[in-house]
């Protein structure tokens, strides 16, 4: 997964139906010392942050580690433990790549195409946060993978309740051979940010996060290109392939998609600034 040089997301509200309940001593601590705290320090979403660092903490000591870990530029997701993403809370370990919003629109459209019982393959899943909606929304043989040990273990947390597999390896390489020409959803949230882009990121994103969930190449479609390349071989015919990029580099992302075989459309969400390739493979090969 990959972040574009933008300003982060604001974090999702604990208030979500989806989220336990704050623990009542906190409930009626005056947030204004955590928001001015968080102010000083920098952060954008003082007020959002804060309503999360209270929901998390379980009493008043661990909220100031939480308030000054957070302040020396933790992200906040690294700090609590956890993101908030399509309603879920998704576990986030130290250093693994955070769940972006603009993400969603991905699942979004993936969940669109899916159908019950599909077979699912995430490839550069990081947390597991994508191919763990997609289990709870699209009950699925479910196949995750990454090349970081620490992306893995945390992966494994998030999917494996759900009933999915999660592999080490670099791509389609640790993927069960039977799943060839057998996927339906094959969803590619990799690196996407150009190497000289990089030092551009959020502090939060360059100092916190592997590089390799990040840096995508000269152009940043590096990894797009090895994903869509293979990606006629693992398809079912009618399987759809989903990959998320940038706006500048939707053209490039789509050519090298068609090139593989493949029949794709750009999908945007104007809100989210969000881009998503959306690639069919022909029910039919054309020779």
């Amino acid at each position: 997964m990959s972040l574009p040089p933008s300003l982060p997301s604001p974090p999702s509200s604990p208030s979500s139906p989806s989220f336990p309940s704050s623990p009542p001593g906190l409930l009626s601590l005056d947030p204004s010392p955590v928001v001015a705290t968080l102010r000083r320090a920098g952060c954008v979403f003082a007020e959002d942050e804060a309503r999360v660092l209270l929901s998390s903490a379980r009493d008043a000591a661990e909220l100031a580690g939480m308030v000054e870990r957070r302040a020396t530029g933790l992200p906040l997701e690294h700090v609590v433990g956890w993101a908030e993403f399509c309603g879920l809370r998704v576990a986030v370990d130290p250093g693994v790549f955070v769940p972006r919003r603009r993400t969603e629109f991905l699942v979004r459209q993936a969940l669109a195409l899916c159908p019950p019982g599909a077979v699912v393959v995430d490839l550069c899943c990081g947390s597991g946060a994508v191919a763990a909606v997609l289990a709870d929304r699209r009950p699925a043989r479910l196949h995750a993978a990454d090349l970081d040990p620490a992306a893995v273990r945390c992966a494994r947390r998030n999917v494996a309740p759900l009933g999915g597999e999660v592999h080490e390896g670099d791509l389609y390489d640790p993927l069960p051979a039977e799943l060839t020409g057998r996927v339906d959803i094959l969803v590619a949230n990799g690196p996407y940010v150009p190497t000289g882009d990089v030092p551009l990121l959020p502090p939060e994103a360059r100092e916190h996060e592997r590089l390799m969930a990040l840096d995508g190449g000269a152009d940043g479609l590096d990894v797009l290109r090895r994903v869509a390349a293979g990606a006629p071989r693992w398809l079912a015919p009618g399987g759809h392939l989903f990959v998320e990029t940038g706006e500048h580099q939707a053209e490039a992302a789509e050519s090298a998609v068609r090139s593989a075989g493949l029949r794709p459309r750009v999908m945007r969400d104007e809100d989210l600034y969000a881009t998503v390739i959306v690639a069919t493979r022909p029910r039919v090969q054309v020779p």
